[in-house]
């Protein structure tokens, strides 16, 4: 008698319903194997699990909102000889994360910050954590939008929670109020409860210019955002530089250049 029939909808009620995709592969591996019931019943389990942490990883990624699929594997090393390549690697651990630390990462356009930035929030959710990932005018924007519709609070508390918030592109734009006291509020709900990590094309010394009309809120947020933190500095070429056209074509050109003005 085939139990298969019985067994679905007894799966599905007991949300188990995944076991369903291994099942008859793992009854005739445990048939040729001659495996006991309980190793047949521990294979499924573990399909089972594995199922369900690779749906929980899926939504993680999802949630982050990630520009790109970017990870460290993909990054390279051998284009920033400056850059601190071990920090970097202790920070794919994860530590920071428990530390509650912040990570500043700076450096001129198209050197690899959010490339960077990216891979170690990929690298916490593959540990199991929750991450954001936004530009600063995105994020402020946010907050600004759920003021406008009354539920500024529960945004502030969302974003103030997750446990990874990667905030791309600081300092690209100057601050202007609301934004400047949302970032203030954002940064001082974070402190020292929750890792947040900052990208910016400013030096850290020209971080205060993000901030024009307000000085001692500029500072208020930048000790908040500085203290304690782990700061990579990414020094090179723009990887985004013009291609060059290949040496035969720019033979050609000249030529043709030459002859037209003869």
């Amino acid at each position: 008698m085939n139990p298969m029939p019985a067994l679905s909808p007894h799966l599905k009620q007991l949300r188990l319903s995944g076991i369903l995709d291994s099942l008859e592969a793992r009854n005739r591996q445990a048939i040729d194997a001659k495996l006991a019931y309980t190793e047949f019943l521990a294979l499924l389990i573990e399909d089972e699990v594995a199922r369900r942490e690779q749906k929980k990883f899926t939504c993680r990624l999802r949630r982050a909102a990630f520009r790109s699929n970017k990870t460290l594997d993909q990054f390279d090393f051998d284009r920033l000889p400056q850059l601190n390549r071990a920090l970097v690697h202790e920070l794919a651990t994860g530590r920071y994360l428990d530390e509650r630390a912040p990570v500043l990462i700076v450096g001129p356009c198209g050197t690899g910050k959010s490339h960077l930035a990216q891979a170690l929030g990929h690298c916490a959710v593959r540990q199991g954590v929750d991450v954001t990932f936004a530009t600063c005018t995105q994020l402020t924007a946010a907050l600004n939008s759920a003021r406008a519709t009354g539920g500024y609070e529960r945004k502030l508390a969302n974003l103030a929670r997750v446990s990874l918030l990667i905030i791309d592109d600081f300092g690209l734009k100057p601050l202007r109020p609301p934004a400047d006291e949302d970032l203030h509020e954002l940064m001082a709900e974070r402190y020292e409860c929750a890792a947040t990590i900052v990208t910016s094309n400013l030096d850290l010394t020209e971080w205060d210019q993000a901030f024009p009309a307000n000085k001692l809120l500029a500072s208020a947020t930048l000790d908040r955002m500085r203290h304690n933190a782990y700061c990579l500095v990414v020094d090179g070429k723009s990887y985004r530089a013009p291609r060059q056209l290949p040496a035969v074509i720019r033979q050609r050109l000249a030529s043709e250049a030459k002859t037209a003005q003869a």
